[in-house]
């Protein structure tokens, strides 16, 4: 028997569960039918949710022994998530999707069926479209793919999604990075494999609201420049240049006006002007390094990535006593 680990990280998804689990259910069911020796297991990673979902995860998986659930002791964020089921996924394929339905379920079968032709480690979807998404958003999205391709030497495809089907290989593969500071769409790329990418249309969500925020977004592309390219290091270089030559070209000016024409030298406005340009860029070249620096300090501690206060083993142990 062939196993599918379908991971479901969930933060604050109790609107959206009940209709995920509906849906699955049907795409499992298309899937076992056409291929009779596959079975599956739905391994849902609580995020440190504040609302019921961890009740309802508790509820499905008395009633499915499908279900699996990981119950972290607080909020670590969707790539804890996302490695957290990657790590704890018994199968030989693990599917990483969102419990609310941007990640439409019936592509499973297609992407099965691409990964079992050997032809690929990797079936995954790309959306070619950002309908339903506000157009501000949608603008600084596709310049950070255009950037971060131009900057670094991984390439990151323009829209490409969490929502993929993998090979144990290539899931073991990316298992072995354990660097505390993950940006997975990049790691994807990095780790290489072969990957098929299925274009779609924009889906949203089924139920309650998105948790990612303008500024969340930011501080994720952020993350990924800093994770995948030395490049903002090189600028500040280049910034401190080009001022050493701004100042070298300026005193030249200066002298040759008072010694050739006379001119006496003013402008105390300009002088300080300048006293905030030079400071300004100290300031951005020493943020710049402060941010690679304090990157290097978090992955010294070696902290763990998520802390499990709950399973559905926990659960069930619990019901016996």
């Amino acid at each position: 028997m062939k196993k599918i680990s379908i991971v479901v990280p969930c933060y604050n998804e109790q609107e959206v569960l009940p209709l995920f689990y509906e849906e699955i259910q049907k795409v499992m069911l298309q899937i076992q039918e056409e291929h009779t020796d596959t079975n599956f297991e739905l391994l849902f990673i609580n995020d440190g949710s504040k609302d019921n979902t961890l009740q309802i995860l508790r509820e499905m998986a008395k009633k499915d022994e499908r279900v699996r659930y990981v119950s972290f002791s607080r909020n670590f964020g969707k790539e804890a998530g996302m490695f957290a089921g990657m790590e704890n996924a018994k199968g030989d394929y693990v599917v990483i999707m969102d419990a609310d339905l941007q990640h439409p379920p019936k592509f499973l079968p297609l992407m099965y069926n691409t990964v079992l032709s050997g032809e690929y480690d990797c079936a995954t979807t790309r959306r070619v479209s950002r309908k339903g998404e506000p157009k501000l958003l949608s603008w600084f999205s596709r310049k950070f793919y255009k950037i971060i391709n131009k900057i670094s030497q991984t390439e990151i495809v323009d829209g490409a999604q969490d929502f993929r089907f993998m090979t144990r290989k290539m899931v073991d593969s990316i298992l072995s990075m354990k660097e505390y500071n993950r940006f997975s769409k990049g790691i994807f790329s990095w780790v290489g494999f072969r990957t098929k990418y299925i274009e779609y249309e924009n889906v949203e969500r089924a139920a309650g609201t998105s948790t990612w925020s303008f500024w969340k977004l930011f501080c994720y592309a952020l993350e990924g420049f800093f994770a995948f390219s030395t490049a903002p290091l090189t600028l500040a270089s280049v910034l401190g240049i080009i001022s050493c030559l701004a100042a070298f070209v300026m005193i030249v000016v200066i002298i040759v006006k008072k010694l050739c024409f006379g001119d006496p030298v003013q402008g105390f406005t300009t002088l300080i002007c300048a006293i905030f340009l030079v400071g300004g860029l100290q300031l951005f070249c020493t943020g710049i390094s402060g941010q690679y620096l304090a990157k290097t300090y978090l992955e010294t501690k070696k902290r763990p990535i998520y802390l499990v206060s709950e399973t559905e083993e926990d659960a069930r142990k619990t019901e016996e006593f």
